[in-house]
């Protein structure tokens, strides 16, 4: 299997994993057109997104490390080009980054995955004090930061991760890994209107049509699906 379909395949795969809050709705707005005239000022140059939850550090951290998960290749964007860091940021002060509608009360015991997340700390927490483990551990081991790291030694220590080998006082480092490497897919998939995929780019390499009203004769056709992805709010991809 060649990498470009592996990695379509793996993002294919993702979409079914990818929880209500990341697909949410929003309250239309009404679209109003105005008369252009010759002396309207151009707009003015997009800014650069400003972290609202994570501090430097921990923004460069998360920078670094989804850049690693999903990096840009020919196929497609890669995490940090799809706004993914964003997303993540603005979920650490919503509903999910605050576990609001989690049953967060104890025991805390250590359970089976299907059993769901039965931990004391909630997103955003564990975000904030996993940064902070494994940049200490870097600081430790390399003396640099996760950041500073090169690619090959991000990748070792996110394996480490993921697999339980790293061991932190306050969490789980397997529980951090999964956290990130989940909302690193739900931005890099979800509706635009949420902070990532930018401009519908990862529903365009994929093939999927967003959230158009109607695509079913399209359905079952061997061909690809011509008409661009459309965004919950509206614009197309």
């Amino acid at each position: 299997m060649s990498l470009d379909n592996a990695r379509r395949g793996f993002l294919r795969r993702s979409i079914a994993i990818v929880p209500a809050v990341a697909l949410g709705s929003a309250a239309c707005t009404q679209a109003t057109t105005s008369t252009p005239t010759t002396n309207a000022s151009p707009p003015p140059a997009a800014q650069a997104y400003q972290p609202a939850f994570f501090n430097a550090a921990e923004w460069a951290f998360i920078s670094a490390a989804v850049a690693r998960l999903i990096p840009s290749d020919a196929t497609g964007p890669g995490a940090i080009e799809a706004g993914v860091p964003e997303f993540i940021d603005r979920q650490m002060d919503q509903v999910f980054g605050h576990a609001a509608l989690w049953y967060m009360q104890g025991p805390f015991v250590e359970v089976a995955p299907e059993f769901g997340y039965q931990a004391k700390l909630p997103p955003r927490d564990v975000y904030r004090a996993g940064i902070a483990a494994t940049d200490a551990y870097c600081r430790t081991t390399f003396n640099k930061t996760f950041a500073q790291l090169d690619a090959t030694q991000q990748d070792a220590l996110l394996k480490s991760l993921e697999s339980g080998e790293l061991t932190f006082d306050t969490l789980s480092s397997k529980t951090f890994f999964g956290f990130l490497l989940q909302n690193t897919k739900e931005g890099y998939l979800s509706d635009p209107m949420h902070g990532g995929n930018k401009d519908a780019a990862a529903w365009k390499m994929i093939g999927f049509p967003g959230a158009r009203a109607d695509f079913a004769d399209w359905v079952g056709k061997p061909v690809q699906y011509p008409l661009p992805p459309v965004t919950i709010n509206g614009p197309q991809g």
